[in-house]
């Protein structure tokens, strides 16, 4: 194993022994702008006690130029991951002078030049362990310390990190900015943004405290950048979170920064939370993409208190910080926003990503073993966030509001600035409620796997029957049809569901629908005659929670073989052109090509892909004009036409102007660019055109489309030269490897590529050892072969048993949806 893996058992040695006083870290990215240079300066000062003689820093760079242990030089022990340090006393400072790399995978110092004005930007990501690509440091969550940055940058650059500047020295070509000492935190959530960003601020204020707010973007951006609608956000969670959390906000400022070729959605740095620039919409957006964003603001503002507050001993109770956030999320957006049905989008988004995480033979506890740095970075997955949010949801409802919220201000003030475990939390929250929480954790945090609700009708009435008991409150909405023929609730039965068969008295109704209001974590099934009311009925349902409940219902089981796909998409084109919910309306259009191109029998495949690009190219035009439907429908109707050329010529009509598209419809840069891939896919788009669409769009956006465009072109040498590009190009950005992995899988034509399936068996390894994980697991993923046999990647699995955990993890989780596929289409070609 690589001395970079840094495992739980020496981490929790390192910090017994060694407790960090601060840190001083100076960073030189004066030369940035070069990007022949690759690599700047970076100089730690660290006061520490230990209670040993040696022990180790982490760093991973180009060099170490000196290390300084209590004023004397020391000879540089370096193996590319770890400094050792020798001769220890009890009070100790250590300087370490290094070169690190700027980075083009968006782990550590991030590089990126926009090729709108030819401007370099610059920001940092570390989770979980990434803060040693940029300064040497005690690279573990639970070793926290004030940290003061300065930052000698080029003249004219926003310089930002977790704390407000205290001194800027300038002169006519370079800036140097020291920035106030942090309270202590984690090296995993410390900051530095650096570049022309385009900077809005604002002001929030609440007693006493105020708080400055910025928004930040590349400046060929701001005309995009919705700032007044990001600071309503903004400033309505700070007011919900100041309610109920009791515990004033404690980092100073408050800046959000929308950053390029971003791996993540958003990160928790305290004061100086980063975004990826996708929430900065470039052309029209849906209401649940907007949506979406408050969702991830207020999910990045409650990690100011769960995570960078009170922070995880080790990655095991990543949940501690996550789960909490995801779940926030929602439960601010819903009673603190214009985002009333926040968990809509949760029912339906965040729980099924739980679902079918929950279903892999890799699923864990949310309270995760995590042995090591590698599983951690996988762990960042649908159990943590979204399952670890369900169950937190049902915990709130169980112990009640306010106990949750007052165990949660007990929890703040009992550990801030310090670090936990899952008993700490436990402990408040018990205490608070009145109630032993042992045996819910142990039920529902230590656990794997997820009930399947059925409800069966038997000779003395009904039964609720759950597989894989655990224990349950939740509700059943019996759903009649009114006057007008809609189909509302007229009764709603709660209960406990503890055992396999649990009896239950229900009145008659067309539709009876367990888990009403969503106060579980659990599959449900709906009974046969519930689902012939859905089948004819779906859209009369007038609760949009309950719409997501029964989409949700209905995709589960057809992910599980139960619902033939057929019937599913059937649904879909026939209920979706009336809903209003864009959350449930997206998601539905996603599962259903998804359907399509994954579950239906070979033989059926080209067919319907017909129909779903028709039923799609009928929504588009009979949609509301200008309406998020309407371009919801549109955005479908570019990822349909990859598989089916019908309407080629239309969409080049379109979009060479000698057509009108749909009425209303904005065709700006993203869509435009959806539209030529789908075209080059399918083999009516050339190079030539391609070029010409970049020119229109020459932006970081448009370029990375290009190339996927590119990339997706039906011919044998393209496949090739993408398939090279990823596997060795080693200058591609992570975006652009995306973009070339996209391209190379466009259209799925498995005539063209698979012939890489050997191949990519054989890479895979050596790949692991060589390129960062975040780039590896792009390609693992990515390439995994959408073969017709498991035969390949069982093969490699009982070849490589020895292979790295990580590795082996992503290869069994792609090997468990390859074979759903097939298990899937199997049934479909019995059911014919």
């Amino acid at each position: 194993m690589s001395t970079a893996n840094l495992t739980r058992a020496e981490t929790a040695a390192r910090s017994a022994a060694v407790t960090v006083r601060s840190y001083r870290v100076e960073l030189d990215v004066t030369s940035a702008p070069d990007h022949t240079v690759p690599g700047f300066s970076t100089t730690t000062t660290v006061e520490f006690d230990a209670a040993v003689h040696d022990t180790w820093i982490d760093f991973i760079g180009l060099d170490v130029r000196s290390v300084i242990v209590n004023g004397t030089f020391v000879d540089v022990e370096y193996d590319g991951a770890r400094l050792a340090l020798h001769g220890l006393r009890p009070s100790n400072t250590v300087v370490i002078r290094a070169v690190a790399a700027y980075s083009r995978s968006g782990e550590g110092l991030h590089r990126f030049r926009d090729p709108v004005d030819d401007a370099t930007y610059l920001y940092t990501q570390y989770e979980p362990a990434d803060a040693r690509r940029v300064f040497a440091c005690f690279e573990q969550p639970d070793m926290k310390a004030p940290f003061t940055f300065v930052v000698t940058a080029p003249t004219g650059w926003d310089v930002t990190s977790n704390r407000p500047a205290a001194i800027v020295e300038d002169d006519a070509d370079q800036q140097t900015v020291k920035f106030s000492p942090t309270l202590p935190i984690s090296t995993y959530i410390t900051a530095v943004v650096a570049g022309p960003y385009h900077r809005v601020e604002s002001l929030w204020n609440r007693d006493d405290l105020e708080v400055p707010l910025g928004v930040l973007c590349r400046a060929s951006l701001a005309e995009h950048l919705d700032a007044d609608t990001i600071f309503e956000v903004t400033k309505q969670g700070l007011d919900f979170f100041a309610d109920r959390f009791d515990y004033p906000y404690p980092w100073g400022k408050y800046d959000q920064v929308f950053v390029p070729e971003y791996n993540l959605g958003a990160m928790e740095n305290p004061g100086c939370v980063t975004f990826t620039e996708a929430y900065v919409f470039r052309g029209a957006a849906t209401a649940a993409q907007y949506e979406g964003r408050a969702n991830t603001i207020l999910h990045e503002m409650a990690h100011m208190w769960f995570g960078d507050l009170v922070t995880m001993v080790w990655w095991d109770d990543l949940w501690l910080k996550e789960s909490f956030a995801d779940f926030m999320g929602s439960y601010a957006s819903a009673l603190a926003t214009e985002w009333t049905d926040a968990w809509v989008a949760f029912a339906n988004r965040r729980k099924a990503w739980a679902y079918s995480q929950d279903q892999l033979p890799t699923t864990h506890p949310v309270v995760a073993d995590i042995v090591d740095l590698e599983a951690a970075k996988l762990n960042f997955d649908g159990i943590t966030y979204a399952k670890g949010a369900s169950v937190l949801k049902q915990l709130a409802a169980y112990v009640g509001e306010d106990a949750f919220l007052e165990g949660s201000r007990r929890y703040f003030r009992a550990h801030a600035f310090g670090n936990t475990t899952l008993a700490d939390l436990l402990a408040e929250l018990s205490d608070a409620s009145g109630r032993d929480l042992a045996g819910w954790a142990r039920a529902w945090l230590q656990t794997t796997g997820m009930s399947t609700l059925t409800l069966e009708r038997g000779p003395d009435g009904a039964v609720i029957v759950q597989s894989d008991p655990r224990p349950h409150r939740l509700a059943v909405g019996l759903y009649g049809f009114d006057g007008n023929g809609d189909l509302v609730r007229r009764e709603r039965v709660e209960l406990d569901v503890v055992d396999e068969r649990t009896p239950v008295t229900l009145p008659g109704a067309p539709l009876r629908l367990l888990n009403d209001g969503d106060l579980t974590y659990a599959k449900v099934r709906l009974d046969a005659e519930s689902l012939a009311t859905v089948e004819r009925a779906l859209n009369r349902v007038v609760d949009p929670l309950a719409r997501g409940l029964i989409w949700s219902a209905l995709w589960n089981a057809t992910r599980d073989g139960e619902l033939d796909p057929r019937r599913y998409v059937t649904m879909a084109q026939a209920f979706t052109p009336a809903e209003t919910n864009m959350a449930l309306l997206t998601t539905v259009l996603a599962n259903s090509a998804f359907a399509v191109g994954h579950y239906l029998p070979n033989a059926d495949r080209d067919e319907w892909r017909g129909r779903w690009l028709e039923s799609c190219w009928s929504a588009a035009h009979g949609s509301v004009p200008g309406s998020g439907a309407q371009l919801a429908w549109a955005r479908a109707v570019a990822a349909a036409a990859a598989s089916d050329d019908r309407h080629a010529g239309d969409i080049r009509a379109v979009l060479d102007g000698s057509r009108p598209g749909p009425e209303g419809l904005p065709l700006d840069p993203d869509l435009r660019w959806s539209l030529w891939t789908a075209l080059s896919t399918t083999g009516h788009a050339e190079p030539g055109d391609l070029d010409v669409e970049l020119e229109r769009d020459d932006t970081a956006s448009g370029r990375t489309a290009h190339l996927r465009a590119l990339a997706a072109r039906p011919d044998a040498g393209v496949k090739a030269r993408a398939w090279e590009s990823a596997l060795e190009d080693t200058a591609l950005s992570n975006d652009h490897l995306d973009a070339v992995i996209g391209g190379f899988r466009a259209g799925e034509r498995r005539d063209l590529i698979g012939s890489y399936d050997d191949a990519y068996f054989a890479a895979i390894g050596p790949l692991w050892g060589r390129r960062s994980i975040e780039i590896a697991r792009r390609i693992v993923v990515g390439l995994f072969p959408a073969s017709e046999s498991l035969d390949g990647v069982d093969a490699w699995l009982a070849g490589n048993a020895d292979a790295p955990r990580a590795l082996l993890r992503l290869v069994t989780e792609q090997r468990d949806h390859l074979a759903r596929d097939l298990r899937v289409r199997a049934l479909g070609v019995n059911a014919r």
